[in-house]
């Protein structure tokens, strides 16, 4: 495969309400998008990098800076040589330190065009074995328990058939009360986004009355011993999502007792090519995964919904329909079945930007030629 040259685009797509969590509130969701040209085809690329260094230390301007200055110009040494493929772009890319998610995008718009000039789907590449995958949706912080109560009725009334609210110190054990008390077994889980640390493993302990499905990433992503002895204490299950930034990572972190599920977030480990390798690793382990969600545009949900059709994925992820967070998504809109969303089936992600709604929202662009 020969590249043409790489679009860097960054969109602005308005939220239909306000999403909190202990990183703070967004209104609107500021997403970087990568478009690589080759002879033959084209294909996209979303980062999950967010506004800011907050979720982890990529954010969408640096994104688009590595990508100029280092990324573009190490894939386009390869295309130079013909044999470029999306399995041949993370070893491309190596020499750059970290900066997974702008690799991520880089590597999804390569195996799109690909997978797009050979005819065959993104799910059909990466081994889904399910046409729909059940979803769930997350839950921010809400200015006060009632409130909270409402928003989730609204999405169980949706259909969404698993909940997970977002927890931080002074926000956690009375919403999750609230929320057992008023829907009952419901399948609900907590996201704590590392807000928490090892002293507060008593506190942490109180979540055990509530039969959640899982505590998520409690403790600080590099404390995988903290997480251990966390685990051996609360009948919770814990998941990690920030440490698991590789396969070699959640080897580890099985191997320690650090978790007993993983949530698979495909911008955070580089790609969806070392996301499925993850899952290999845990299906191997009897670890069950699930796939986390960034606040993705269509491109990044079409992406997701193949990789939550994969057979290990036995929990429902956080790929919600597009309405969840956008009134116009930047393609055609992923609709809620059932509880479900059908998962792509045309060549590469299966869908493609509504040129003017992709315009409307464009507030950078950047064409880069690739000789």
């Amino acid at each position: 495969m020969k590249l043409t040259g790489v679009e860097i685009r960054t969109v602005e797509v308005p939220l239909v309400a306000p999403f909190r969590t202990s990183f703070g509130t967004e209104t609107v969701r500021e997403a970087l998008l990568v478009r690589v040209v080759g002879e033959d085809a084209e294909g996209w690329g979303e980062s999950g990098a967010g506004t800011g260094p907050f979720y982890s230390s990529e954010y969408t301007h640096g994104a688009a800076d590595v990508l100029r200055r280092h990324l573009v110009p190490a894939l386009a040494a390869l295309s130079a040589t013909g044999e470029l493929d999306a399995h041949r772009v993370a070893p491309a890319l190596a020499h750059v330190k970290g900066h997974r998610m702008a690799k991520a995008a880089l590597e999804t718009a390569v195996l799109d065009a690909d997978l797009r000039g050979r005819g065959e789907s993104f799910a059909h590449a990466l081994g889904a074995v399910r046409t729909t995958v059940p979803c769930g949706v997350s839950v921010g912080i809400t200015e006060s328990i009632p409130a909270l109560l409402d928003v989730v009725a609204g999405y169980l009334a949706d259909g969404y058939l698993r909940i997970k609210l977002k927890i931080e110190p002074g926000w956690d054990v009375e919403p999750v009360r609230a929320v057992r008390e008023r829907f009952g077994d419901i399948p609900l889980q907590v996201d704590a986004n590392t807000a928490y640390r090892r002293g507060d493993v008593r506190h942490l302990a109180q979540l055990d009355a509530f039969d959640l499905l899982l505590l998520e990433q409690p403790l600080d992503e590099e404390d995988l011993l903290g997480h251990a002895e966390l685990a051996r204490q609360l009948s919770t299950p814990i998941c990690l999502d920030e440490s698991i930034v590789s396969a070699r990572a959640a080897a580890d972190a099985i191997a320690l007792g650090a978790c007993s599920i993983v949530n698979i977030k495909p911008g955070r480990v580089g790609g969806y090519l070392e996301a499925r390798r993850i899952h290999d690793v845990c299906v191997a382990h009897d670890v069950p995964v699930w796939c986390g969600g960034m606040l993705e545009t269509g491109l990044g949900r079409a992406a997701n919904l193949a990789l939550a059709a994969l057979p290990g994925f036995a929990l429902p992820g956080d790929t919600s329909a597009s309405e969840r967070y956008y009134a116009t998504d930047l393609t055609e809109p992923f609709v809620l079945q059932d509880g479900h969303l059908a998962v792509p089936t045309g060549p590469g992600l299966g869908v493609t930007p509504l040129p003017d709604v992709l315009d409307e929202v464009t507030v950078a662009r950047e064409w880069i030629p690739v000789h």
